[in-house]
């Protein structure tokens, strides 16, 4: 038994019969996802690993996305033929075209399309041409893939999001549309709060859009989890995030619960548009519910990334 997990507190389950406690293999027991193809970022470790091999173990095939075809490519070693590698650095527009273009061309459609990559708190401004980087990694670069993708989505596909709790750190009053370069007042912490919150307005919007069609998309916040994600971050910073300190920390395995449960169970086909914690239904920000700032989010979007506003499917119903 592991030091976090003698130390964790115990947490009663929600309404699905899953909660804090409970782990990726866990929700998706007696899942089968034989001839389904899940397209998921960040494979090459911590959450996208786990999600993974839990999805993979499952019957599914994977797609596994890194910002390194070595990266990815090591990481889908591990399940042999049931993944393919693909390199994909969400902060080069070029090299999101050139992924998206790669799965296409596969031929294989996507069933479950899942947004896990990120970075996270980065301590000194950094950009992405001149947008702040943890902004242009975390969102836009996972908004310009599903866009590429939406013609591969398969009839009753999913979209899921990694958001995060920490969408409650954007600043004051949501997105700041005219500081997405970062350069006023930079906050590392604020920085990566805004492109969480833009997470869950993405998978709002595109729910709207997609309405219909049988595609749903959804937010989930994983968990605090120790992971390579946090590397910018002191250990004191961290810490603070949770409360009840080390009790609230989830271990990896934990920590891909909901993305897997809302990427696989049964029991939510057809639930879209929500946000989700320890694999329940859960109430974000109320900016995250703020329809206007959706779509001024998802136009904005698409002038930064290049996508015509009038080529379907991405046009407004």
């Amino acid at each position: 038994m592991s030091v976090l997990s003698m130390i964790q507190k115990k947490h009663p389950p929600g309404p699905s019969g899953f909660g804090f406690n409970s782990s990726a293999e866990e929700v998706t027991e007696g899942v089968d996802l034989t001839g389904k193809t899940v397209l998921i970022t960040g494979v090459n470790s911590g959450l996208g690993q786990e999600t993974m091999r839990v999805l993979a173990k499952r019957g599914a095939h994977i797609i596994g996305l890194a910002r390194e075809l070595a990266k990815a490519e090591q990481a889908c070693e591990t399940l042999g033929s049931n993944a393919t590698p693909i390199a994909c650095e969400l902060s080069d527009l070029d090299s999101v075209r050139a992924a998206s273009g790669q799965v296409a061309a596969l031929g294989k459609p996507i069933d479950i399309l899942i947004c896990n990559a990120g970075i996270m708190a980065l301590p000194k401004l950094r950009q992405a041409r001149g947008i702040e980087l943890q902004f242009a990694t975390n969102h836009l670069g996972h908004f310009l893939l599903v866009n590429g993708l939406v013609d591969s989505l398969a009839d009753g596909a999913r979209v899921v999001c990694l958001s995060s709790n920490a969408h409650f750190m954007a600043p004051e009053e949501g997105i700041q549309f005219d500081n997405l370069s970062g350069v006023r007042d930079y906050d590392g912490l604020k920085a990566y709060g805004q492109s969480k919150l833009a997470n869950i307005l993405f998978a709002k919007e595109l729910t709207r859009r997609l309405q219909g069609n049988g595609v749903t998309a959804n937010a989930v916040h994983p968990g605090v989890i120790l992971t390579n994600l946090g590397r910018h971050m002191k250990i004191t910073t961290m810490l603070s995030m949770a409360t009840g300190i080390l009790r609230q920390f989830k271990n990896v395995h934990q920590g891909a619960a909901t993305t897997c449960y809302v990427a696989a169970h049964p029991s939510l086909q057809g639930v879209s548009g929500e946000y989700f914690a320890d694999c329940n239904v859960d109430v974000p920000l109320p900016h995250a519910n703020d329809v206007a700032m959706a779509q001024r989010l998802w136009r904005v979007s698409e002038e930064l990334v290049g996508l015509d506003p009038t080529d379907p499917p991405y046009e407004a119903a």
